[in-house]
């Protein structure tokens, strides 16, 4: 089957480096960016293909992705739009809607369909299930259904609405939020607080929310500003948070108990199903303690630690682990982990980390019984030995040398190392074996 060619238009940075990896497994993928010289190095890296013209991608491509700041968006749909095949697609990944469905609308012909999009989530994201998207088509034409049942088969949570709903909902889910979160994050650098100081004192929640603040101020500064200040929403608000503050402040600061009450009990009531919400935040907390806890019992032990984002596996003697630091040791050699950055194997992911990474180790074992032996029960007690990797039966032998009530089997046993080899051997002898 011919692949379809995927254009992605700032595809060397952000969403839309993230996005390559999802599409370059079933497309061709094409991708520009402002500074040609970093493009090709992603491309050369992730094994797609660079182009210097964003015109040039969109006449060579079936769908187009334009992954740009959201200031540059409807300045690039304009650019390309003369340029697509007739019968292809265009798609956005900006964080507001209602300017690029008009644009798209304003545009493309007839022949070319758009759809505009939002996936709600980000580049550090590294699978696709059940992630959110959100398609606002104006009109759903011979590639919607496509686009639909593609996401679908990546076990997305797909939202259909309008670009007027998605940017009304999106002012509370990111432009409040993220107002909130920063002005928080402000009020603490005002007071002079080092933050490190407060965590001799931090309850879980506290830890919870300082690491989701610190989550959302240390994004692109530039994308969150636009966020705020292009989505239609964003005055109407931010002009209700600070009037909530003011409020709140003004019952505080006037003694105003019941004013405060009521502010709280009316708040609470609108969050929702609350049971819900603190067993989702019962699940953080107890996630990230249970984790701490395992690494915390695992101090002495041979562990590996995977990192979230790089995938790199470090495998190592456990050496020490305090509240934001593991430290582990490989021969001479020792490293610090942010515990944040990590996670532990399972036993059997770690196993298998070694058979995939390590030189393993393969000997034939010739070994003398009495002619009786169970074969099935000595292979499963090796296979039970730490480190052992296979072991099988390769030639059984009873002549001239060997006494008639004895049997000499030979096993090819392969293991992580000469020790654990040497390990199956004195296991033999306990059999009451002779090593020929």
């Amino acid at each position: 089957m011919i692949k379809m060619n995927v254009g992605i238009i700032g595809g060397s940075d952000g969403l839309g480096k993230t996005l390559i990896y999802y599409f370059r497994d079933d497309f061709n993928v094409y991708i520009t960016g402002r500074d040609h010289k970093k493009g090709n190095a992603v491309a050369n890296e992730l094994n797609v293909n660079y182009i210097e013209s964003n015109a040039g991608l969109a006449n060579i491509s079936d769908i187009v992705v334009i992954s740009v700041p959201i200031q540059y968006t409807n300045d690039v749909i304009r650019e390309v739009a003369p340029f697509m095949k007739e019968g292809s697609l265009m798609v956005d990944v900006t964080s507001v809607k209602e300017g690029p469905s008009r644009t798209m609308a304003e545009v493309l012909p007839d022949t070319i369909e758009y759809i505009p999009t939002h996936p709600i989530f980000g580049p550090r994201t590294t699978r696709l299930d059940n992630q959110v998207i959100v398609l606002t088509a104006d009109k759903k034409g011979k590639w919607y259904d496509k686009v639909y049942r593609y996401l679908a088969s990546k076990n997305m949570r797909i939202i259909e609405t309008t670009a007027e709903k998605h940017d009304f909902m999106m002012s509370i889910v990111q432009v409040l939020t993220h107002f909130s979160f920063i002005s928080t994050a402000s009020a603490i650098e005002k007071l002079k607080v080092d933050i490190s100081e407060t965590e001799d004192y931090e309850s879980p929640i506290y830890n919870l929310m300082i690491d989701l603040i610190a989550r959302i101020v240390s994004q692109n500064p530039y994308l969150t500003y636009n966020i705020q200040s292009m989505n239609p929403n964003g005055p109407k608000i931010r002009n209700t948070f600070a009037e909530a503050v003011h409020e709140l402040r003004d019952a505080i600061n006037n003694h105003d108990e019941e004013g405060f009450i009521e502010i709280a009990v009316n708040a609470t009531k609108n969050m929702g199903d609350i049971k819900n919400a603190l067993g989702r935040s019962d699940k953080a907390i107890g996630a990230l303690n249970y984790e701490y806890s395992i690494l915390f019992d695992s101090i002495g032990s041979e562990v590996g630690l995977k990192h979230i984002y790089s995938g790199k596996v470090h495998v190592g003697i456990l050496e020490s682990v305090d509240g934001k630091t593991a430290v582990l040791r490989n021969g001479n050699k020792t490293q610090k982990l942010r515990i944040a950055n990590i996670r532990i194997l399972l036993p059997d992911e770690l196993y298998q980390w070694k058979i995939d990474n390590l030189n393993t180790k393969t000997e034939s074992i010739s070994c003398v019984f009495a002619k009786n032996v169970h074969v099935e029960t000595i292979e499963n007690t090796v296979l039970n030995i730490e480190n052992i990797i296979d072991i099988k039966l390769i030639d059984a032998y009873n002549g001239p040398q060997i006494d008639e009530n004895s049997i000499s089997l030979t096993f090819e046993v392969t293991a992580m190392t000469k020790e654990d080899i040497e390990k199956v051997k004195k296991l033999f002898t306990g059999f009451g074996g002779v090593i020929r």
